[in-house]
């Protein structure tokens, strides 16, 4: 009989290599003390100690700091360079992944105010992980490899009984076991938008074979729509994120699961021709990516757990929801994209309108027509 083993909660947390230190910050301190030696080398024939201490010692403490010091488990130092990197990324940025292209001169020459200053502000082309989603719904990362979303259902641990609880923990278990590379298990919160339920409420309202049932259906539209209006609501989504590389797999190390060092040789073997992205070697990562889609619904079934891969719209409405979340316009599938060319919208004829017995005609029944 197999004996359950304990998994510390904080799997992402770096080894120790030298009195609790990890690797990284035993070569800050090594690095920081020897530039300060050689300062002092250099400088100890004409100025003295205590002069030398006076600069020196705060130096020294603030390495320290930034290397030992850690904010909500993130290190100081980490944090200090992501600072950085925030403050040299322009603050206006397009996608234009072209690159940033002046007015044309029948636009420029058409102004009629005076050109405000911008204070050197110049908009700079917005760089995504994400280069594209194919029509499969496989999302390209560039060099990085491909990744699939597929959406999960939720079941209800805390009402089932001790024994259905440790088989369903079982199953996730073996689930667990099966796995060879990183995933992603991706809890989103998001705003719930009621609009779609309180119009076809309302529509189908007056179909209802009697008029108690058309009463209480238009008190719920009127219930739903007090209660979005009187509160904030929220709702959450599991999504379940599957990464390949482009190629055999992804590098690993000596305990089977990647890392930076692993990944860092793994580059440095590889010859440079074999980093130019092959269209077999995309699908054979797709492949690869269809492949563990499938056993994660054949081991997450029968717990209840119904796994189903998101199509190109989808994934697509989940990227620009994750790039913007406090968007007040849902992102829908039916939305145009950034380069799509929309047109007028088509003359309504009379067939297209509600019936006469519904006087208010909901947005609903006009989000799903394309206006291309």
């Amino acid at each position: 009989m197999t004996q359950p083993v304990r998994i510390p909660a904080d799997v992402d947390r770096e080894d120790t290599v030298l009195a609790n230190l990890t690797a990284r910050q035993l070569l800050i301190l090594a690095v920081a003390g020897i530039l300060l030696y050689g300062a002092w080398s250099v400088t100890r024939a004409f100025v003295p100690l205590p002069v030398f201490l006076v600069p020196a010692i705060p130096l020294g403490a603030a390495v320290a700091f930034l290397t030992l010091g850690r904010r909500d488990g993130m290190p100081l130092d980490r944090l200090l360079v992501a600072a950085l990197r925030q403050r040299m990324t322009p603050r206006h940025q397009v996608a234009a992944p072209e690159g940033i292209h002046p007015a044309p001169p029948w636009l420029t020459r058409q102004a009629t105010e005076p050109e405000k200053p911008t204070g050197g502000v110049a908009p700079a082309a917005l760089q995504l992980p994400a280069e594209g989603v194919s029509e499969t719904g496989v999302i390209d990362l560039g060099t990085d490899g491909v990744a699939v979303v597929a959406v999960c259902s939720t079941v209800n641990f805390a009402l089932r009984t001790p024994a259905e609880q440790d088989s369903l923990v079982a199953a996730f278990g073996r689930y667990l076991h099966s796995l060879t590379v990183p995933v992603q298990v991706l809890i989103r919160t998001q705003r719930l938008d009621l609009s779609a339920q309180i119009g076809e409420l309302r529509r189908h309202a007056p179909s209802l074979p009697h008029p108690a049932l058309e009463a209480a259906a238009r008190e719920h539209a009127d219930y739903l729509a007090q209660l979005d209006q009187s509160s904030d609501l929220l709702c959450r989504q599991v999504l379940l994120v599957l990464r390949e590389q482009l190629g055999p797999g992804a590098p690993t190390d000596t305990s089977g699961g990647g890392s930076a060092l692993a990944a860092f040789a793994h580059r440095r073997k590889a010859p440079s021709g074999s980093r130019v992205e092959d269209h077999a070697v995309r699908r054979a990562a797709e492949a690869r990516l269809i492949r563990r889609i499938g056993e994660a619904v054949e081991l997450l079934g029968p717990i209840g757990v119904v796994v189903t891969p998101l199509d190109a719209g989808q994934a697509t409405a989940v990227l620009a929801a994750s790039c913007n979340p406090d968007s007040l316009l849902p992102l829908t599938s039916a939305l145009a994209g950034a380069d799509d060319v929309i047109t007028t919208a088509p003359i309504a004829t009379e067939e297209d309108w509600p019936s006469t017995q519904d006087t208010s005609p909901s947005w609903n029944q006009w989000e799903g027509r394309d206006t291309r």
